[in-house]
Parts: structure tokens; sequence; C-alpha cells
């Protein structure tokens, strides 16, 4: 059924599934430009620092997406073992292994997906996933590792002693893998993870080699001091919402808000509790709380991927650019085509936040060169001007196409979806390093609006395929009836069911659909006064 699936959505791709794009003028232009540094190897899920224009990379995979072979996935020869320096400037590669480190410090730092944050001359990396021979196990590390950056770059370039510039501390709130580290002012914030011990096994933590997989839902907050020598963590109370924090392999970025102030942005994510598909909305946090924003839905851009925050103080736009990656759907020919399989995708697009805090998505004109991004950094060029937050200022750019940071690693996949017939060929840690530059646009820049990222009524299938048993889950912003109407390929009428007495907020309906054939795929539209949102479904056999 995924290969009849998979067919499916590419024989509807001329079909109009949304009103999906609307032509805008840009308010800057990308370009990649790939530079190739002999030696340097693939990786992805990574973490890194940086000083005086080099990088020090360390941790992640050497391999492509984990298989689905307990015994396969995230096996110890995909460790990076090796601590990594790499000058994008002059193309030269130096590298150092691990294992002049103690054992506690060399198991976290060969580990996959680490939250990470550098301050000033200091890398601090949290958690990660990965083998640990003193547990004797697949493990998430309960350590925090502070990196004196400059320090180790020289050390590893000179080939001398760098052990004295690691120091490490052991706390059971920082057992998180695959969440995000950012800081508001002077407070850190954890956002969203998972605490993942023992071997991945995608039938379930009671088959086979067992496991226990347990979410954060959290927000956690804490205030950290670093003489050189010692460290000392004081932690806030945590925002818990197993409902909107439930996300993790996904994208945080630093934001400056409408009203000036520092803030993050949560962008989807995965997995929604209800559904093994990912979030489209957002979370907003600020230094005060934190906001769901179910009035936004994200859809090109869902797992980690490479990440440019920039923001025009003169128009008071912040805007967030996504590179590649995986995702619930993609556009073909101005269609977008939900698939959830939740493929590899090229797609490079951005999520504008307007004076108002209003968001909405536009798709780039330009694409990653194959299916990229998952798993890869933006690593930005320190010199071109950014807040204290590290979010880049746009009102800085020129006519003049200018650096402002690069991408490098991450999966490099042969064909969209190859999770289920993935042996270890089909993807592979991408060695593949991007200049990104950008410049003022000109009136023939266009990027194009995704009109569904603003539609209210946020339409959702579940399940999508299924057999016959409709599922919907819709919003409402005003009291309204809704009419829900199946179309097939050819624009028949299938059905219509006027719904009512419904709510503002989420409302749920169901229906058992005699008249669907198996095997076909179907067209589902809700409308109100005011909104219409399309989407397909998919029927089985």
């Amino acid at each position: 059924m995924k290969n009849y699936l998979k067919t499916a959505l590419f024989t509807i791709a001329s079909v109009l599934l949304f009103n999906a794009t609307q032509a805008q003028v840009a308010p800057f232009e990308i370009t990649l430009e790939p530079i190739t540094i002999p030696q340097l190897g693939g990786l992805q899920s990574y973490a890194f620092g940086q000083a005086n224009g080099k990088w020090l990379i360390l941790g992640g995979r050497l391999d492509g997406l984990h298989r689905r072979q307990p015994w396969a996935s995230f096996d110890v020869a995909g460790h990076n073992n090796e601590l990594i320096v790499v000058d994008p400037v002059s193309l030269q590669k130096w590298s150092a292994p691990l294992t002049s480190l103690p054992s506690s410090i060399q198991e976290q730092l060969s580990a996959t997906n680490m939250e990470f944050y550098q301050e000033n001359d200091y890398l601090y990396c949290l958690g990660g996933y990965g083998y640990s021979p003193t547990a004797n196990d697949h493990t998430t590390f309960d350590k925090l590792t502070a990196i004196k950056v400059p320090d180790v770059i020289n050390a590893i370039i000179n080939n001398t002693s760098f052990t004295s510039y690691f120091r490490q501390i052991t706390d059971t709130q920082f057992q998180v893998t695959g969440g995000r580290l950012k800081k508001i002012n002077n407070t850190f914030y954890l956002l969203g993870g998972q605490k993942f011990i023992g071997r991945y096994n995608p039938m379930g933590p009671n088959n086979g080699p067992g496991f226990i997989q347990e979410y954060t839902n959290a927000i956690r907050k804490f205030n950290l001091t670093d003489d050189g020598t010692t460290i000392t963590i004081t932690h806030f109370a945590p925002y818990i919402d197993s409902a909107n924090l439930h996300r993790r392999d996904y994208n945080a970025e630093s934001q400056i808000l409408p009203n000036g102030s520092e803030g993050i942005t949560m962008f989807s994510g995965v997995f929604q509790p209800t559904a093994n598909l990912p979030f489209l909305n957002s979370v907003t946090v600020d230094a005060n709380n934190y906001t769901v924003n179910n009035t936004f839905q994200q859809y090109y851009n869902h797992y980690h991927c490479p990440v440019l925050p920039i923001y025009s103080a003169t128009d008071n736009e912040m805007h967030t650019v996504f590179f590649g990656g995986i995702a619930q759907f993609y556009d073909n020919a101005g269609t977008l085509v939900q698939d959830d399989n939740v493929p590899f995708v090229n797609t490079i697009a951005r999520v504008t936040r307007d004076q108002t805090g209003s968001m909405a998505e536009y798709k780039l004109p330009i694409v990653m060169p194959s299916l990229l991004g998952a798993g890869a950094e933006f690593i930005p060029d320190l010199s071109f001007p950014s807040f204290n937050n590290e979010v880049l200022k746009l009102d800085q750019l020129t006519t003049t196409s200018t650096l402002v940071g690069y991408i490098y690693g991450g999966i490099s996949s042969t064909q969209p979806n190859i999770f289920f017939i993935n042996d270890g060929t089909q993807s592979s840690a991408n060695h593949q390093i991007f200049k990104v530059k950008i410049k003022k646009s000109s009136s023939l820049s266009i990027d194009d609006l995704n009109e569904s990222s603003i539609n209210h009524l946020n339409l959702r299938i579940y399940p999508n395929p299924n057999y016959g048993q409709l599922k919907i889950a819709f919003n409402l912003k005003t009291l309204d009836d809704v009419t829900l109407t199946i179309h097939d390929l050819k624009g028949s009428v299938v059905d219509t069911t006027l719904l009512t007495n419904l709510m503002i907020g989420e409302n749920i309906f169901e229906k058992e659909v005699q008249q669907l054939n198996t095997e076909s795929v179907y067209l589902i539209s809700l409308e109100t006064r005011n909104q219409k949102s399309t989407h397909k479904l998919v029927i089985k056999k």
C-alpha cells in the first residue's frame, strides 16, 4: 500500500488540492555556492562551535538515515569519534580522536542530536543519544560538557594536548536528545526533545529489544554560571504541555519579536500526540511565557534542517529561512502535495512574522541541489552584523551578494521515501559545504505565498490514507456552519454534509462514507462563509 500511496501522490500532481501559491515580492535573494574541502567526510546531526573563522565540529553520525532494524540502527560504526576543525576560507581540515579525553566525555561527544549553544569562547553540549560502553547500551546522556573552542581548535591544528579544555557535569534535566538549546537574554531554554534509552525499534518498546522513550513535553529554563573552572546551574520552573510541547528533531530558532524583544519560535517537529505526523503549528516563546500559534501552519520544512534567521528593524519583519530536510508536504508545479510518509524534500522556504505578529510561509524560487538538508546546520559567518541572539540584521544588506554563512553536512537521500526500503545504501552523510549568500531583492524577485499557511481552518484528515472512515479536525475562529464536500478527481460530488452546532476552537467530525472506492483519491473540502480549505484523501483496500 505504501507504493500505491507514493504513486497516487504523483498521479494527482496536476490536480489543484489547495490554492497553494500567490506571487509576492521577496525581501531578499539567496544563492548557494558549493565548495569542497579535501578529506572532509560526511556528517549529520552534529554540534559545532567556532572561533577566529574556523569551525569545531563534534558528534553526529557518519552514515545516512538510520535503518529500521534494531541491530543496524545507530550502530557504533556510524559514530563520529573525532574532533574536526574546518577553515572554510583556506579550505583546510584538521582532526583529532577523542581517545585522550575521559570516557564519559568521549561517550557523550560521539553522540547524535546533542543540544548545543556557544557563549563567547565556550560551547555547551547537552544530552545526545548514542552507545555507552559504560552502560553497555544505547542511552541518552545526562551530561553537560563545556568546551573552550578557540583553545581546542589551536591544539588540534598544532597537534598538542586539548584535554584541559573540556569539563563535564551530570544533571538529569539535561538527559535530552533531539531538543534545541537557545537563550533569551541571560536565560537558557532547553526546548522539547526526548529521553530515549535502548535500541531503536520501530515495532515499539515491547517488541524485540525494548526501549524507554519519554518526551520532555517541556521547555526547561536555567541559568548557567561558568568561571572557567566551576559550572553552576540554577534551574527554574519549566513549562509543561504534553499537547503542544511534544516535539523533537525540529527547528527552534532565535527571533526578534514585533515588540523588539528577544524570543524563540518552535517550528513544527514530531510527532503529534494523536497522529504519527509532524506538527504544522508553531510555539512562540518570550521572556515571560509561551504561546501556541494555531493561526499559522507550516507545510514545507518539518524536521531539523539548516535555518537562517534574519530581521528587518525598518520593516519590523522577522524572516526565518529553512533549507530542505524532511516534510509532509512539497510543491509540485504550483500544487501543494501531501505525503503522509513524510519524504525528503529539496524545498527552500521562509516563514515571515510581520509587525502585527501574523506569520505566513513562502516558497523561494531556488531549491537545494538534491534531497539535502536533514540533519545539516547553518553555520553563520560571524563577521556579518547580528543581534545579541545571533539573528542577522537584514537592514545591513546591500545590493551586492554577501556571505552570511555556510551549510554543511546532513543526510543526502537518493529518493524521497526510503524509510521502509532502507538497507543503508539509499542515503549517506553529506560532505558538501555551501556558501549562503544574500542580497537586497530587485523588483523582479518573487517568492510564492503558501496561502494554506494562513488559512485558519487548519483542516486535518485522520488517518490519511484510510479505509473509508473519515475523521477530520478543524478550527473555527468564529461560530459558523461548515459545509463538508467530497469530490472525486473528475470533480463530481460524492457526498455533502452540513456541519452545525460547532464551537469556537477545534472541532472533530467523523463519518463512514460508503460511496468511496478503494485505491482511489478524493478531495475533501471544508467551507465556511469566508474560507475554504481542500485536502486529499487516499482510500486503501
